[in-house]
């Protein structure tokens, strides 16, 4: 469902001169898997999932979408695609309900569909409480809540979460674990980048270590364990980073 080939984005910097901040990243995610991008801050992450949400356009190399090329088809790309972050703008004057039914508007919903998948939401994230609400005065866990349920509107079968867990409340962060659990048992094609060593050992069914913007290994659990001879992920990840930087590896 996403195949990345090769994926690179560099930039000029003045100071620094040619800046590579992804250098040919290679993995695919399937449909109902969780995909965990784990690395430290600056590792290239977000640059990734930028360019998979077609916000960034790559230096080299391809990712595409079901079929569809990020670079090239965009537009279709962005309607099979949900984006959550731990920074996505929330419009204050707006209700929660105003907002997830005018990003449902922008996908081309309307009417009872969009009515009864708007109701759905709400009450699978527990939002009827504050659906009318100016989202001014939303806590943190409540506008993370919306802009989940602004991603879900159309039903996306691919979902990305960057660092969706960042500032949240434990009790809002294992709730919104659970959901993209939830999502994946629903066959949706998810990927989960963070830097919480938990989050990715509880959830992700394979994982990419990255640092300095290329892949030090990717596999399952099982497999990186396996692998590196360490049953402790913590001291796994760290012992990569430390290590120097192989020439860059695609999937398995």
């Amino acid at each position: 469902m996403i195949a990345v080939e090769r994926l690179s984005k560099s930039y000029d910097d003045v100071q620094r001169g040619r800046f590579v901040a992804v250098d040919e990243v290679s993995f695919s995610v399937r449909p109902g898997e969780i995909f965990g991008l784990l690395g430290p801050n600056g590792a290239g992450k977000t640059t990734v999932l930028r360019i998979l949400s077609t916000v960034l356009r790559p230096t080299a190399g391809t990712a595409k979408v079901l079929g569809y090329d990020v670079t090239t088809q965009g537009a279709m790309v962005r309607r099979l695609i949900g984006f959550v972050s731990n920074n996505t703008a929330i419009y204050d004057r707006m209700t929660a309900a105003e907002i997830v039914h005018f990003f449902g508007r922008l996908h081309g919903m309307q009417g009872s569909l969009l009515r009864d998948r708007s109701e759905a939401l709400f009450q699978q994230l527990r939002m009827e409480d504050f659906r009318d609400v100016p989202c001014a005065k939303l806590s943190t866990g409540m506008k993370q809540k919306v802009s989940i349920a602004r991603a879900l509107i159309h039903d996306p079968p691919v979902l990305v979460f960057d660092e969706a867990t960042l500032g949240l409340d434990v009790l809002v962060a294992r709730s919104l674990l659970e959901l993209i659990r939830q999502l994946r048992d629903a066959g949706k094609c998810i990927i989960f980048s963070t830097h919480i060593m938990r989050e990715v050992e509880r959830l992700c069914d394979s994982i990419a270590v990255m640092h300095q913007g290329r892949i030090l290994d990717i596999g399952s659990l099982e497999q990186l364990r396996s692998r590196h001879a360490e049953e402790d992920f913590e001291e796994l990840f760290f012992g990569l980073l430390s290590r120097p930087l192989p020439i860059p590896v695609g999937s398995p």
